[in-house]
């Protein structure tokens, strides 16, 4: 998901999305550690992804806080 498309969503869907890949993330890990993953790089991108959200969130935070 691009960063453009996070920005149009409400806070509350990116924390819920955020939460959706916390879970995903978790998961991929599982399945490292037991073999059954053959792309590991979908762990990259749902790392990059969390960070994307977290980003956001955080910029929004900061301009509530300012404004």
């Amino acid at each position: 998901m691009k960063t453009s498309e996070i920005r149009l969503m409400s806070t509350q869907e990116i924390r819920t999305k955020l939460s959706d890949a916390r879970n995903e993330l978790m998961n991929l890990r599982f399945q490292v550690v037991t073999g059954q993953l053959t792309d590991t790089s979908r762990l990259k991108q749902t790392r990059r992804l969390i960070a994307r959200y977290e980003t956001i969130l955080g910029q929004r935070e900061t301009v509530e806080m300012e404004g």
